[in-house]
């Protein structure tokens, strides 16, 4: 028997590859950017640019200057979260590795810059980034060779005064760089640059800190920018009720979102964001005074109704009180036996054992 069925193709991708043919061929064979190969061919630059990455990734590669085989392709990164791009790394390579070489050691760095058609300013913004470790061995071979030309080096004193404050408040609080920058009156761009000059651990560490942070839900607390994670001041008055209500009284979230006229799915997110202490304290929890309760699994608390717990309050102080049968404190106030002994050892588990250990020691006795 002849198999007739035919292998098909995934319309998505072909759609793609010929949505993108004449970019792809550009990019290939042109130096031109891809903000203008995407301008001329009418394509979308962030989608041209994530379609280069997913399926010509050699191509974004040799553009940077990095040969690999088809195995190694996957595992290099393009781009990091930080530090030099490709790009920069590719551009400035041979003017970089100029400015650690002797043979253009009585240069300064603008001469340098010009050599290689770039920008002198910009050339050291580079080396000042991600290359500190050659401007003072540099700096140190010109000062032996006698070719210093007494030119200051390093932060210069007004700007270390301007942005001694900014500083301080980055080194001893959780603010980030534009509300430092506010309180300071300085200029974001500025102090920015001025950090990542001259006091690069320093962001370094905050960068850590931020990192940590970001895998932290607790309010109050720093999230992953810097910004103090807590409720937008609308949200606290819209569930203002609704919260207090869920504090003080035993109804379920249903009714306390029917009471109230807020959504449900909002109220719940709203609760489980910024109010799990709450949820933990209706479900019986006590976490650890250390313990964050930002990163407990709410699925493995169980959960039970306030009313539930206020209904039995009174028989089961009652029997603490007096121990006895339980089918007849359940007579007493009117329960189902089975069903309150089902919660006295669930939520009492201590008094029931004790209250049995009692009546077999009184059964004893007689």
């Amino acid at each position: 028997m002849v198999d007739d069925k035919k292998t098909t193709f995934s319309p998505s991708v072909t759609t793609l590859s010929e949505k993108y043919s004449e970019a792809v061929s550009l990019y290939a064979t042109t130096d031109m950017t891809s903000k203008q190969i995407a301008s001329q061919c009418g394509v979308s630059l962030s989608a041209f640019r994530v379609y280069l990455r997913r399926h010509h990734r050699d191509l974004v590669l040799r553009r940077y200057g990095v040969e690999a085989d088809s195995n190694e392709l996957a595992s290099i990164k393009l781009r990091g979260r930080r530090g030099q791009t490709p790009a920069a790394y590719h551009k400035y390579k041979e003017a970089i590795e100029a400015c650690d070489n002797l043979s253009y050691i009585e240069f300064n760095i603008s001469q340098i810059a010009r050599q290689f058609n770039l920008d002198g300013t910009s050339l050291s913004n580079q080396l000042k980034l991600h290359y500190p470790e050659i401007l003072e061995r540099r700096e140190k071979t010109r000062v032996r060779l006698g070719l210093a030309d007494n030119f200051l080096r390093g932060a210069h004193p007004d700007s270390v005064e301007a942005y001694a404050a900014a500083v301080e408040l980055l080194r001893t609080t959780d603010m980030n760089l534009p509300a430092i920058a506010r309180k300071c009156g300085v200029s974001i761009g500025g102090l920015s640059q001025y950090l990542r000059f001259y006091h690069k651990e320093l962001l370094e560490q905050k960068n850590g800190e931020r990192q940590e942070a970001a895998q932290s839900r607790q309010p109050g607390k720093a999230s992953g920018n810097s910004r103090i994670r807590e409720p937008h001041p609308e949200s606290c008055e819209k569930y203002r009720e609704s919260l207090e209500l869920y504090r003080t009284t035993g109804l379920t979230v249903k009714e306390i979102v029917a009471r109230t006229g807020v959504s449900l799915g909002g109220f719940c997110n709203h609760l489980r964001k910024w109010h799990r202490d709450l949820m933990l304290e209706r479900r019986g929890v006590v976490p650890a005074s250390d313990c964050n309760v930002y990163e407990l699994d709410l699925k493995q608390s169980k959960r039970y109704l306030k009313s539930t717990a206020s209904k039995y309050a009174g028989a089961i102080e009652s029997l603490r009180t007096t121990p006895r049968l339980l089918a007849q404190v359940a007579s007493e106030y009117g329960f189902n036996p089975d069903t309150f002994r089902d919660y006295l050892h669930r939520h009492e588990p201590e008094l029931a054992v004790s209250n049995a250990a009692k009546l077999r020691m009184k059964r004893k006795i007689q």
